[in-house]
């Protein structure tokens, strides 16, 4: 079994009953967000760029919690730039690497990297079953069809709020390139420059794709399966 539970934003807990995977935990100064950053406990962070909205507390929730943050090298540096000797894999576009939950592998993402010399990254993510696309800050781009066809893609978390990233016409386009079986769409309504109808979005993707989209509000949780 494998629960999904949204905190806000681009923050998701991955839960398969013994390994708990964080993904761009930023809750200290998220208006959306459904838990505090020192009440979190997992084992592996998940960050896919710097920006002060991803890279949010993984530092300190490292250094509380002793997980381990997976990374490019740059964002590591900054993490230990504010933590000190955390625990940290790095890894870089195209990288994979066998992790005790599962296997998680670096994608390409459209945007900047909040770091100098860093990149924004995805993350395909096996655990609990299941292959979960996490897409992190991204436009639209054609690859999106080569990660489709790599893996077959149970859950894709798409971004939907435009305006900094793909927007719900260009995320439901990703859905039908990714062939994804779910989507839940993430990083909308923090803001009001990101607000967007979710259910709406659910609409326009299903109608263009076989994905089921599941719409869950901070704080939620459903089993992926």
């Amino acid at each position: 079994m494998l629960t999904y539970t949204y905190y806000g934003h681009s923050c998701v807990l991955l839960d398969d009953g013994k390994y708990k995977v964080l993904t761009d935990p930023f809750l200290t100064g998220n208006p959306k967000a459904a838990i505090k950053a020192e009440d979190v406990e997992c084992d592996y962070i998940l960050v896919s760029h710097a920006h002060a909205d991803h890279l949010g507390d993984a530092p300190e929730i490292a250094a509380r919690t002793g997980a381990t943050i997976v990374a490019i090298p740059e964002v590591i540096g900054v993490c230990q730039e504010k933590a000190g000797n955390i625990k940290a894999h790095g890894m870089n576009l195209g990288g994979s690497v066998k992790l005790p939950f599962g296997k998680v592998r670096m994608t390409l993402a459209l945007h900047s990297s909040g770091v100098a010399g860093g990149t924004a990254c995805g993350f395909v993510i096996q655990i609990g079953g299941q292959t979960v696309y996490f897409a992190g800050d991204t436009a639209l781009f054609g690859d999106m069809k080569l990660i489709g066809r790599k893996d077959s893609i149970d859950y894709a978390l798409l971004p939907i709020g435009d305006n900094y990233t793909m927007g719900m016409e260009d995320s439901a386009k990703a859905a039908q390139w990714l062939n994804a079986v779910n989507v839940i769409p993430i990083h909308y309504n923090t803001w009001p420059v990101i607000e967007q109808d979710a259910v709406q979005y659910k609409l326009m993707t299903e109608e263009t794709t076989r994905a089921t989209v599941h719409i869950v509000e901070p704080g939620q949780s459903i089993e992926l399966k």
